[in-house]
């Protein structure tokens, strides 16, 4: 069993710790967390530092604010603890590479970003057929990610720019950037107009309209990522030179996405109608993706194998890729 501890015990901290007994490969044998909450049958201790000094921990969960990610990463890595964290992995590029190197200063600890969405069963189909090349090159994608915003919002620590180094791009179009790269590659160019028109609080955008480009294959991604949206929604769509995968619906915790439903067209070369010679639609009705993602930072971990999904350096490409969508902004 691989001894596990939790730095924040919010929302996060308990689907991270459910996450892990459901895997049966590991056990949470410490929890900290500063404030008040529900910690159940688990052992809350007094500090990280607590965390850190037990040579029992294996492995460091990071479920805190996004202020605290970097530095906790690092002092993780530092104590010689595998170390699995929230996104997003910082603020900016700058400090993913404050990380790496300590990672590169640590030997044998595996470093892991919890880039959910990559684990859902609908995305891993759509990845296997963009890999397999069944449906030939990407053409192009586009990507709406929106959700609705509660009262209490305002008065946690994402609508605070200090704590949350950001607004909707780094807290939820982060995930469809990740998708992006994860299907398609990379992007050369960037283009954005980023506003903040309704909620106006400083430095925490509420829209995001971006258009990337890959100069290599000149294949384009749409991005629009949005709180002013007044409902879930979450829609990705790869068209391919052969057909298409339109993906509609999240399977989530909280079930206010729906379920996954996901279509793939299939297109023979010879129709360049419009019209599709197959469709095959697949509904996902469970969420199993907390649990996949533990199981392959444990399997790294007891393998002692490269950390495939959700490692350092797409933390990087992302964080890159972020802070060029916010430097191309147009809006100002």
């Amino acid at each position: 069993m691989i001894n596990c501890a939790i730095i924040g015990f919010g929302k996060m901290g308990r689907i991270r710790a459910k996450a892990i007994e459901e895997t049966g490969q590991g056990k949470v044998v410490a929890v900290y967390e500063p404030s008040d909450c529900d910690f159940g049958d688990y052992n809350r201790v007094s500090s990280e530092q607590e965390i850190f000094a037990d040579h029992s921990i294996d492995a460091v969960f990071v479920c805190t604010p996004n202020f605290r990610i970097p530095n906790l990463c690092i002092a993780g890595l530092q104590a010689g603890k595998h170390v699995f964290s929230e996104k997003p992995p910082g603020f900016n590029a700058a400090d993913v590479l404050r990380v790496i190197d300590s990672e590169h200063n640590t030997f044998g600890s595996k470093l892991m970003y919890g880039f959910n969405h990559r684990h859902h069963k609908s995305i891993k189909r759509m990845k296997q057929i963009v890999e397999e090349g069944e449906l030939g090159k990407i053409l192009w994608m586009r990507g709406r990610y929106g959700k609705e915003v509660a009262e209490k919002f305002f008065e946690g620590w994402r609508a605070k720019r200090e704590l949350s180094g950001g607004g909707i791009l780094l807290d939820q179009g982060i995930h469809m950037l990740d998708l992006f790269l994860h299907l398609g590659g990379k992007f050369d160019d960037v283009s954005a107009f980023i506003s903040n028109l309704f909620w106006k609080i400083d430095g925490i955008e509420d829209n995001v309209f971006a258009i990337y480009r890959n100069n290599q294959t000149g294949a384009c991604a749409s991005l629009h990522s949005t709180m002013t949206q007044w409902r879930y929604l979450f829609s990705l769509e790869v068209f391919l030179e052969g057909g298409a995968l339109v993906l509609n619906g999240l399977k989530t915790s909280s079930g206010a996405y729906g379920d996954e439903n996901l279509t793939i067209k299939r297109n023979p070369s010879h129709l360049q109608n419009g019209r599709f010679e197959s469709e095959e639609s697949v509904t996902y009705h469970l969420d199993t993706s907390w649990r996949s993602e533990v199981e392959h930072f444990f399997d790294c971990i007891k393998n002692d194998s490269p950390v495939t999904y959700g490692n350092s350096a797409d933390a990087l490409r992302l964080m890159e890729l972020i802070d060029r969508t916010y430097a191309s902004n147009k809006s100002v």
